[in-house]
């Protein structure tokens, strides 16, 4: 087998993906494919950690802006991304991957709190780890948890799967002339504030020289091809 690119990843994935076509709620589905896509990286041999969002369920700002307290729902939306875990740690596991999840958030009666030194013993043996709850602080995004996370847990890169193929100059899906970039700088990022993650997530990537890629984690092998050096999607690094 080819030298693998990457020995430690934190795969941020949003909540709509595992929304799948419905757009709202949980596609058991979707949970599936996206297990057997992360299954497939575990088995070569890739320390795996995820993140994923509640956007599926409910967004703080958003819920801000139709009256809500926005702290309130802020951590609703911790306790959604905890309900997205569960579900993918369920589909992880029926796919026989040992998978963890850890919370930021108390709530032990269905996951573990998040230690960091808990979570790298779990990918030093061979677990998927999940971590769930944000940070666990109000007005932070998932984002910035995946940052803050992937520091933590020494990852040699962010993979984001979103729902297109990379970053573009203007939103693919609204206008069929958006440019892809291969490469971009995180000074180029935050300079022209192009949609990657919020400007704390890549502040936090740039300041420890951690690389981000973009790419779309819909189609089937991605993730795979990534991992044994490929060109897929957009890197963003210094």
């Amino acid at each position: 087998m080819s030298a693998l690119k990457y020995g430690r990843i934190l795969l941020k994935l949003s909540g709509e993906i595992l929304a799948g076509k419905k757009g709202f709620g949980v596609d058991p589905g979707k949970a599936k494919a996206l297990a057997q896509e992360v299954k497939s990286a575990r088995e070569m041999g890739t320390e795996v950690g995820l993140v994923i969002g509640g956007g599926n369920i409910i967004r703080g700002d958003r819920a801000e802006i139709r009256g809500m307290d926005r702290v309130s729902a802020d951590y609703l939306g911790m306790l959604a991304t905890i309900i997205n875990a569960i579900t993918l740690q369920d589909a992880l596991e029926k796919e026989d991957c040992e998978t963890r999840t850890l919370t930021a958030i108390s709530i032990s009666q269905l996951a573990e709190p998040y230690i960091r030194r808990r979570a790298l013993r779990h990918l030093e043996k061979g677990r998927i780890i999940i971590i769930a709850g944000g940070t666990g602080n109000p007005y932070f995004s998932t984002d910035t948890a995946a940052a803050l996370r992937a520091i933590e847990i020494e990852a040699d890169v962010v993979l984001k799967g979103t729902k297109v193929d990379g970053i573009f100059d203007k939103d693919p899906e609204k206008f069929h002339s958006a440019k892809r970039f291969d490469t971009l700088t995180f000074e180029k990022v935050i300079e022209d504030e192009l949609r990657v993650m919020d400007l704390t997530a890549v502040t936090l990537c740039k300041e420890n020289k951690l690389p981000i890629v973009v790419f779309n984690i819909n189609n089937t092998g991605s993730l795979k091809r990534i991992l044994l050096g490929e060109k897929i999607g957009t890197i963003v690094q210094s």
